[in-house]
């Protein structure tokens, strides 16, 4: 689809001034976005990005809203919302190839996935988040992830042209990728992505879903929730090492360290802010460093208008652990 076959007048329809992105976080927190656009296609999100690119506003594009803190402050520019969500499948003999838009829900995708007896996403069926932000953090459960199966992703640079990168391109690492080293206002935008799976017996891939499943509801908390907060250090997990810290459970604001799974954090009372978190980040950060020498890294990223705060803040967390 070519810009000039964009309907520009549905689009700006769509746009909202002074947005709470608070509607658009899967912890229900964040502050104002000066502007937010959702598209429904990647040609949109495509034609929105360039003609923020010419104009000089600065944006970022979000997908369902997991895995991201966003400031009280909100975020100063152009929110894109993308929810381009085509797939197209494709088997040749014992093979699939899937071609999906990074808007997809990955829960979306493996369901689709399992429903045609295809292999290799059903660790996602609980999952949240998008397949955009899931290339970006090289999001994985219970021993997979997607660099097991990404092809080739076709990214937009921030000068609006697109291009396809591939595997060695995207350097995947554990919980990153290429792309992540970028901060979100400069970071080439996932448009889609060339996934190689293979076919299996749709009932047993149907049963190690359900086993996914109820090991998520046993182990990490209901509600709203940004996701995995810290990444796992070698050979140790961020939620042992807080519950051993005693801060399993600890609430600042309306934020909680969850009672259940210590590496959540949760939106306790419906109404937490994002310093509530921040602060919670920092306390869960200085008291592993001071207990073990481990300075815990996010998983999630700090999205927004964070002032003078979040330098001054990580700067605490070490210095005042020495």
């Amino acid at each position: 689809m070519t810009d000039t076959m964009l309907d520009w007048a549905q689009i700006q329809a769509r746009a909202r001034r002074n947005e709470p992105l608070a509607r658009h976080t899967t912890a229900r927190i964040g502050g104002p976005a000066d502007l937010l656009i959702e598209v429904r296609s990647t040609a949109e999100l495509i034609a929105v990005a360039q003609r923020a690119v010419e104009r000089a506003i600065p944006f970022i594009v979000i997908g369902s809203g997991a895995n991201i803190l966003v400031s009280d402050r909100g975020v100063r520019g152009l929110v894109i919302v993308n929810r381009a969500r085509e797939t197209r499948f494709e088997v040749r003999g014992a093979r699939a190839r899937v071609e999906v838009d990074s808007g997809v829900q990955l829960m979306t995708l493996a369901r689709d996935c399992i429903e045609r007896g295809i292999a290799g996403m059903e660790w996602a069926i609980g999952v949240p988040g998008t397949v955009g932000g899931a290339i970006v953090g090289n999001a994985g459960a219970h021993g997979a992830d997607m660099a097991a199966c990404v092809q080739m992703v076709r990214v937009l640079r921030r000068d609006g042209i697109a291009e396809y990168w591939t595997p060695r391109q995207l350097q995947f690492g554990y919980r990153t990728s290429a792309l992540k080293r970028y901060a979100p206002s400069e970071r080439p935008i996932v448009l889609s992505a060339t996934l190689e799976l293979k076919l299996d017996n749709r009932v047993n891939l149907e049963r190690r879903a359900e086993e996914y499943i109820a090991f998520r509801k046993a182990k990490q908390p209901p509600g709203a929730s940004i996701g995995s907060m810290f990444k796992n250090p070698p050979g140790d997990y961020a939620g042992r090492l807080i519950e051993a810290c005693g801060l399993k459970g600890t609430r600042i604001g309306g934020a909680m360290i969850s009672d259940k799974h210590a590496n959540f954090f949760v939106n306790a009372s419906g109404n937490a802010k994002a310093s509530d978190v921040k602060a919670l980040i920092d306390l869960a950060q200085r008291a592993v460093f001071e207990q073990f020498g481990i300075l815990l890294e996010l998983e999630v990223e700090l999205i927004g208008d964070w002032g003078d705060d979040l330098p001054q803040l990580r700067a605490d967390v070490v210095e005042g652990s020495r």
